[in-house]
């Protein structure tokens, strides 16, 4: 009977969470499986990856195969370095301090290098968002000035009528008293 590591699909429409489970080959997707590891959950970012590492490493041993996306969430996690690790100790290569010491070191690293993502993932956001508000008010303070300038178009059309209305009455005021001037 061949073993396979998969995943199996649930959740809603468009927003999967998937289970990490061990199955036979020849039972459907979301069918009938020998036991579940964990959880895997893509819509986060970083992906979340929930499992029984243990498990997993066991099932491995015994000669389980993993699929392909379960294969690279199993070297992202470190369970297929351990495996490695293992088959060198088994035959005789490494010690098993050794084996433990570089996986060890390796988890450290891979979790120093996953909180760097999650702290660029954050920062990148907020400059993104930083950046969304600096266009948005540079669009405001045209349209401001914009309106500012049509404003003062409409006062400056509005002020020349009036002040021509003002120089006409006095012309004839002025012509007036010169007549006033001449009977006079």
């Amino acid at each position: 009977m061949a073993v396979k590591i998969r995943l199996a699909r649930r959740g809603r429409k468009k927003a999967a969470i998937y289970d990490i489970v061990v199955a036979d080959a020849r039972s459907p997707r979301d069918g009938k499986f020998i036991e579940k590891l964990g959880t895997y959950n893509p819509n986060t970012n970083p992906a979340s990856i929930d499992f029984s590492e243990d498990k997993a490493f066991q099932w491995l041993m015994n000669g389980a195969q993993p699929t392909d996306t379960v294969k690279a969430m199993l070297s992202y996690t470190g369970v297929l370095y351990r495996r490695h690790l293992q088959i060198g100790v088994i035959k005789g290569a490494i010690s098993q301090e050794t084996a433990d010491s570089r996986l060890t070191e390796w988890k450290e690293a891979k979790a120093s290098k996953i909180e760097d993502k999650r702290q660029n993932v954050g920062s990148a956001k907020e400059a993104a968002r930083k950046a969304a508000f600096d266009a948005e008010t540079k669009v405001k303070e045209a349209r401001a000035e914009a309106i500012r300038q049509r404003e003062a178009e409409k006062a400056a059309a509005n002020a020349p009528a009036p002040a021509a209305e003002e120089e006409t009455p006095e012309a004839p005021a002025a012509e007036g008293e010169a007549t006033t001037e001449e009977q006079a």
